[in-house]
This record gives structure tokens, C-alpha cells and sequence, in this order.
């Protein structure tokens, strides 16, 4: 079969579903993985598709229809353009945490000194950190012990080195060093936000990673906040990706915990979506 005659039929059967566009970057991600070429290769050298080849894209297309995650079914995604290995056991890194991770290196890039990541998950922010940091020494928690399997084996696809600790940040009550840099992209989706996620994140990423109840949103900044509060060095910052939604109220819990020097920042989407905060 023809691909650009599959492409049509890959194309109509989920029109309902997405916009082009998606549909288009879903194309485009399959064709890759899967013939190893690039769009314009195929527009030059129009492809005959096998027997397998067809059956890896019918696959692909009847979990697209029932809108998992295209990354969860290439079993990899790409943040700060490294590789990485991803499953229903941690969140699919976003683009919009790399502004952060971008924010981190531009101050702290040639700083000798530790970096603690809280909540790692995929392990995507301690990992690019480490990448493109000189002297960076980062320590990454989490308390699935599913997901820091998961970012251990990024770490080694990247030949990053980072040191990985199964550790509930909830019921610690200090930390085992000071640190240079502390950054936490925590659970902070509210119950009463879940009407307006899409079905490919409620029925596909890990709920432990994602929310947080109506009546205590901010539980993970408070927590992380004091202790970083108490264990950053003299020059020190605690970054955190943050909800949109609650900017205001984050800025102000950490000007009460003690932190004079307060930063927003919004994402690429024009959100507020990233906060520096310094002794």
C-alpha cells in the first residue's frame, strides 16, 4: 500500500478527534519512528508500505482513536532535545517545563554547587540540568518507585549522572544537605480543573503526579518551600513550576515563608507558569 494513500485513511479517521495540525504532528512523529525519514525524504521518495509497516500504523491509530498519548505509544518523547523513555507511570514532560529548566541554567550554568529536583518523575529536569550545567552535582526524589526506575534509565540513555532517591517529600522533615539550587515542578492540578483536561491526560498520566485537592492546592509548595527556606545556600533559589490559576496566592505563601525575592514568569503559551524565589 501506497503511504501517501494510508495517509489519507490515517488522516479522515481521526478529523472527528483532533485538529489537522495534531493529526499532522501525529504523521509526522509515526513516520519518523517508524520508517526513519523525515517528511520532505517522503514527499521526494514516495514509500510502499509492508505488511508490518501497515499494521505498526493501523496499532498507532486505534490508540490515537481512543486518544492515548502519541508518546505513550512510541514509548519516548524529546525535552531539551535529549531522548527520553516514557509510561502511564510518570508525566509526559512539557514544553513548557524546559523554559524553566532554560531559567535554571541561565543563572546557575557555571556554578559549582548541588541541585536537589523534587519530584522528578521522568527524571527530565534533573537530567537536562546535569547536561547543561558544568559542576552541577543533582540529587533527584520521588516517591514512586515505578518512576525513579523509569528516570534512572533515562539518565543512563543520556549519560547523565544524577543521583536518584526514593523519598516521600511530605513527611520529610530536613533535608540531608543544603543546596545551591532546589526546583519542583509538584502536583498542583485542582479537582475542580479536571472538566477542562483533555482524556489523554485524565486517562493516561499518573493522578499521584497531577493533583492536589481543592481545599490544600498550594500543600506542595508549602512543604517545599520551608524546607528550602531552611536548606539553600547563601545564594541559593528555589524554582517551581506553578498553576496559572494560583499564581498570586503561591507568590504570597512564599513571601510569608520568608522570601524576599519573588519572580513570575509566564510560559511560552503567555501563562504563569514559573517561579524563582531567593533568600
Amino acid at each position: 500500500m501506497q503511504l501517501n494513500k494510508y495517509k489519507n485513511y490515517f488522516f479522515n479517521q481521526l478529523k472527528t478527534i483532533y485538529p489537522e495540525t495534531e493529526i499532522s504532528s501525529f504523521w509526522s512523529w509515526l513516520t519518523e519512528f517508524y520508517l526513519n525519514k523525515t517528511r520532505i525524504e517522503l514527499a521526494l521518495n514516495p514509500h510502499q508500505l509492508t505488511d508490518e509497516m501497515k499494521q505498526n500504523f493501523d496499532d498507532a491509530l486505534n490508540r490515537l482513536k481512543i486518544q492515548e498519548p502519541i508518546q505513550h505509544i512510541l514509548g519516548e518523547t524529546y525535552f531539551m532535545d535529549y531522548p527520553f523513555s516514557v509510561s502511564q507511570e510518570v508525566l509526559i514532560p512539557r514544553p513548557e517545563t524546559e523554559d524553566l529548566v532554560r531559567w535554571i541554567i541561565e543563572d546557575y550554568r557555571e556554578v559549582d554547587g548541588h541541585i536537589l529536583d523534587i519530584g522528578t518523575g521522568s527524571g527530565c529536569i534533573a537530567i537536562a540540568l546535569d547536561l547543561g550545567m558544568f559542576n552541577a552535582r543533582v540529587t533527584a526524589l520521588d516517591v514512586s518507585e515505578k518512576a525513579l526506575k523509569i528516570a534512572a534509565e533515562n539518565a543512563k540513555r543520556n549519560r547523565a549522572k544524577v543521583n536518584f532517591i526514593k523519598q516521600d517529600i511530605l513527611s520529610t522533615q530536613a533535608l540531608n544537605q543544603n543546596y545551591q539550587v532546589i526546583v519542583s515542578n509538584p502536583p498542583y492540578v485542582r479537582e475542580l480543573e479536571k472538566s477542562q483536561m483533555q482524556k489523554n491526560v485524565l486517562n493516561y498520566e499518573p493522578d499521584l503526579a497531577l493533583f492536589v485537592t481543592d481545599d490544600s492546592p498550594l500543600l506542595f509548595y508549602d512543604k517545599i518551600g520551608r524546607l528550602a527556606f531552611r536548606h539553600l545556600e547563601k545564594n541559593g533559589s528555589l524554582y517551581f513550576e506553578i498553576n496559572q490559576y494560583l499564581a498570586k496566592e503561591t507568590l504570597d505563601l512564599l513571601r510569608k515563608i520568608g522570601f524576599n525575592d519573588v519572580e513570575l514568569r509566564k510560559d511560552l503559551y503567555g501563562n504563569d507558569r514559573m517561579i524563582k524565589a531567593s533568600l
